[in-house]
């Protein structure tokens, strides 16, 4: 049986949360043979050796998550793309939630996001991604796409260094709706622990109008580079 749902993991030197999200997800589709997982790598750690011990395919590619996620989906055969971050958890019930999106003639869409941490600030974050606003979307909410829908807008940018998952979601919505799902994603808020929950959240709002206003990408990745550790 060919198929259904090919999962997307673009890794870059993830090692420390690989075997975590990987060990969810192999939970989750356990018995299931409509489902494949591919973890896209590129990085010097471990995350292909940790990713080799569970049930899926590990392709190599260059360094960028539009190049990781294009690599990754061109070793996929099913018929329905689920990109998720390496760091991001998706709700027991994301395969039956995507497929029945998909089959109520949602052909693209993402889950809302919740983090890891209880803090009211994180929270609040999570709560603002129900919304269908630019400023409220996110690549660690992950992106399902039918293969089709993929392939008619020539995948993600490789061009971009940063908001690839934005500037996909603009050219899906030429075509189709973006539908938000019920359901959320919980996803690491590491970074924000590292960087500070107001501080990193204004280089991200930076971010979003640096792109709205047109910036080259390189200027925005490399004010994002030199705004967070």
């Amino acid at each position: 049986m060919e198929p259904a749902l090919s999962i997307v993991v673009p890794a870059w030197n993830e090692e420390a949360v690989i075997g975590r999200t990987l060990e969810a997800l192999c939970a989750v589709t356990a018995g299931r043979n409509d489902v494949e997982i591919i973890v896209s790598i590129s990085g010097e750690d471990r995350t292909e050796e940790i990713a080799a011990g569970f049930p899926v395919t590990t392709c190599r590619s260059g360094r960028g998550r539009a190049l990781q996620m294009n690599a990754g989906a061109s070793h996929t055969s099913g018929t329905i793309l689920y990109f998720l971050h390496a760091d991001t958890i998706p709700p027991p019930t994301f395969c039956t939630d995507i497929l029945e999106a998909v089959h109520q003639g949602h052909f693209a869409g993402c889950f809302r996001m919740e983090f890891d941490d209880p803090h009211w600030i994180m929270q609040l974050y999570g709560w603002f991604t129900q919304f269908p606003l630019p400023v409220c979307r996110g690549g660690d909410q992950s992106l399902f796409i039918t293969r089709s829908l993929f392939s008619e807008i020539g995948g993600f940018d490789e061009n971009l260094p940063v908001m690839e998952d934005i500037e996909i979601i603009e050219r899906i919505q030429r075509h189709t709706d973006f539908h938000i799902l019920d359901n959320h994603v919980t996803t690491s808020s590491r970074k924000y622990q590292v960087n500070g929950m107001l501080r990193l959240q204004a280089i991200f709002g930076m971010v979003h109008l640096m792109y709205a206003f047109g910036c080259d990408p390189e200027e925005i990745r490399n004010f994002y580079r030199d705004s967070i550790s």
